[in-house]
């Protein structure tokens, strides 16, 4: 692990989500989901139909991967980075699980801070879920990672209208109030009244809507307190991956069999 971590103060808001500090080779992972996500596109070919406009803004564009055959439904994946980082270029690959159950897999780009707040990304990823569904008929299920995994989450909630059957937070931000306190909240901007009403788990879940949130069980506890709130708010399962960091408990997605890609489509 990194030595140059600073010692350990309570409470210390930063450090408990500083997720790459606390992970071995965590400066490595970005360039090997580009080059996976590259190759995944690349072998796709046709079936990867790409840079779809689903709204006025610049990064208003998604991913749209299509199975072989008929698609049973759709699986809309949104990416992390703290709201602020990376974009669906990143991904590709993670879409190879539900492919292979024969699913479409459509991954949006949004807005990043301090470009935008979190209410317009919510909004941007609520369009996207809406032209997703006149792309691919089905149900509709919407995951996401981290910072993606609170605007899965928003997707699910009873404030938003969306056509979703069925939501899987990956260690989502579902209480968006310690946020405030780090310094990253310099470029979000989170303020009380964001927070309340931002915060998936401030919120019920939607009725008809089904839900299951997933963290890596050796995650910083704050993300393993993040995803226990949800799933006793929303009263919905929960799991903690075994062996699983904040930065490898996505890798599931790239495997149809995996236990993540199963709860994906349980009871669809």
């Amino acid at each position: 692990m990194p030595q140059s971590r600073p010692p350990y103060r309570w409470p210390d808001p930063d450090r408990d989500y500083a997720n790459g500090d606390f992970i071995p080779g965590a400066a490595d992972y970005p360039a090997r989901w580009t080059a996976k996500a590259a190759a995944f596109r690349r072998a796709l070919g046709k079936r990867a139909d790409l840079d779809l406009a689903y709204g006025p803004s610049p990064r208003e564009k998604l991913d749209l991967f299509l199975p072989e055959g008929p698609a049973k439904g759709v699986v809309i994946f949104v990416h992390g980075g703290y709201w602020h980082l990376f974009s669906k270029a990143h991904w590709s690959h993670l879409a190879a699980g539900s492919l292979g159950r024969g699913f479409a897999v459509a991954m949006p780009s949004y807005t990043l801070a301090p470009a935008a707040r979190i209410a317009e990304m919510t909004a941007e990823i609520a369009r996207a879920c809406w032209f997703v569904g006149t792309r691919v008929p089905g149900p509709m299920v919407v995951t996401g990672h981290s910072a993606g995994g609170h605007l899965a989450a928003r997707m699910g909630n009873a404030d938003i209208a969306v056509p979703v059957a069925r939501v899987v937070p990956i260690s989502p931000l579902a209480e968006l109030g310690p946020l405030m306190a780090t310094e990253m909240n310099q470029t979000l901007k989170i303020d009380p009244g964001e927070a309340d009403a931002e915060s998936p788990a401030r919120h019920p879940l939607r009725d008809g809507v089904t839900a299951h949130v997933w963290v890596g069980a050796e995650e910083r506890p704050a993300f393993l307190w993040q995803a226990r709130a949800l799933s006793e708010e929303w009263s919905c399962p929960w799991t903690a991956d075994p062996g699983h960091n904040h930065f490898s408990v996505i890798e599931g997605l790239a495997d149809p069999g995996s236990p993540l890609c199963e709860v994906l489509s349980k009871g669809l």
